[in-house]
């Protein structure tokens, strides 16, 4: 991994776009999302007047996606269990883990594994790592607090692509994983997800377009906002089309045009794929991201969640992520070497 930093390069990147086209979070900002409206907190703007979203930031946090199933509906812990959490044990849940008492993991309600990784030798560990406060117990929103079932349609599409890949995983570069690949992580949405490390961001806000750079692993989008349509419905990306415009005080990006195989949550989508991203200027260190996401090909019904963003005052370090890599060939050859035995 390359560690270059790329705050020239980005910002050099960006205005071609534009030239070429016509310690944590304060518990009290978090509270702030849910409690006070956005214009109340002092915020700073651009000269046309929006509120100005440009910044290096964080979205790692310690909320997990789903809901542990012992809190049934409860979206929020109270300020009391938050104290309890932060002074129970390592590894043995609380708001930061699977839930209050034993590790649970969220989507079988069993108790998990207690494996662990000595991250802090990575600069990993959760004192180094910047989250914003947060009293939610699943990213999810809603009183579910999880992914709605698959339709049937998706249950057999998934079922197909698993049985595909245990024949044929190993033919060729291109029936690797896109990730592998480095073509498309899933963190990077849309909806964008924290990353297991390198939870970074950047956006850079300019008249007619935001652009979002994502450290984990390296792609940008540029996101017009100059209420231009979308591209013709027959034209796909792996990212989709996004368009943005404003409503009031807050960034709302619509993006369509997916191809059919993106994957979101590790689930293959369908081009009837549509996310709606929202973002909040909460106060000068806090972005609130809420997005929501729409298959009527995939999921029984739309599913949405939010993550509080943390301004860091850091640049955002390239993470070299290029096909052809020495593993890609390492796992190729050894699959033809097996095949001769």
């Amino acid at each position: 991994m390359s560690h270059r930093v790329l705050a020239s390069t980005l910002a050099a990147a960006v205005a071609a776009v534009l030239l070429a086209a016509p310690a944590f979070a304060q518990t009290a900002a978090a509270a702030a999302v849910k409690t006070k409206p956005a214009a109340a907190a002092v915020i700073p703007r651009t000269a046309d007047g929006h509120p100005d979203l440009s910044g290096v930031y964080s979205n790692a946090t310690t909320v997990p996606l789903a809901r542990p199933a012992n809190l049934g509906g409860k979206e929020f812990y109270t300020d009391e269990a938050d104290r309890q959490a932060s002074r129970a044990p390592a590894g043995g849940g609380g708001r930061g883990g699977r839930g209050g008492g034993a590790n649970i993991d969220p989507e079988t309600g069993q108790p998990a594994l207690a494996v662990h990784y000595d991250t802090s030798q990575f600069g990993l560990s959760g004192n180094t790592i910047v989250r914003s406060a947060s009293l939610r117990t699943s990213i999810i929103t809603g009183p579910e607090g999880k992914l709605p079932p698959l339709t049937p349609e998706a249950q057999k599409r998934q079922a197909d692509n698993r049985a595909y890949t245990q024949a044929h995983q190993w033919d060729g570069p291109e029936s690797r994983p896109l990730a592998e690949r480095c073509i498309m992580w899933g963190n990077e949405g849309p909806p964008m997800m924290p990353a297991g490390y390198n939870a970074d961001l950047q956006i850079v806000q300019g008249e007619g377009y935001v652009s979002v750079e994502q450290e984990m692993i390296h792609d940008t989008r540029v996101i017009p906002t100059d209420g231009r349509p979308h591209l013709p419905e027959n034209v796909h990306q792996w990212f989709g089309d996004a368009r943005g415009h404003w409503e009031d005080d807050k960034l709302v990006v619509e993006t369509t045009n997916f191809t059919n195989r993106t994957s979101v949550q590790n689930t293959p989508t369908t081009e009837k794929l549509k996310v709606i991203e929202k973002f909040s200027r909460v106060d000068a260190n806090t972005v609130l991201y809420e997005f929501t996401v729409d298959d009527p090909g995939t999921w029984t019904k739309p599913w949405s969640g939010e993550i509080a963003m943390t301004k860091l005052d850091t640049p955002v370090y390239e993470y070299a992520c290029h096909e052809g890599n020495y593993g890609m060939a390492n796992n190729l050859s050894g699959a033809r070497a097996t095949e001769k035995k």
